[in-house]
């Protein structure tokens, strides 16, 4: 396989965040870049946030906590977590998923 480049825009969806499915591209990692938030959720394997710009406040594992930029957070695999931006311009955040195609379980 040769390398392969592609901007954000051409992996955003209609609304929302930009994605990359590493299954679609024949990677073994998956990403989102964040300008916005997650509702409660969780995957059966760790997630890596990379916070670049701005600021966010988040829920792991039932902990509160707040995040500015250039911080990083690992969430362990099967914990429940959410986070919302709290910049007024929203934030830039890569959630890393270290797998080829993502799973994300929903709280209900």
């Amino acid at each position: 396989m040769t390398y392969q480049t592609m901007s954000f825009n051409s992996l955003r969806p209609a609304a929302g965040a930009a994605v990359f499915h590493g299954s679609e591209h024949g990677a073994h990692a998956s990403f989102f870049v964040n300008s916005r938030g997650a509702e409660r959720h969780r995957h059966p394997y760790e997630e890596i946030f990379v916070l670049l710009d701005g600021e966010i406040d988040f829920i792991i594992d039932g902990e509160s906590g707040h995040a500015a930029s250039e911080t990083v957070i690992v969430i362990p695999a099967h914990t429940w977590h959410e986070f919302t931006a709290t910049s007024a311009d929203g934030v830039r955040m890569v959630n890393i998923h270290p797998v080829a195609q993502m799973q994300t379980e929903w709280a209900k």
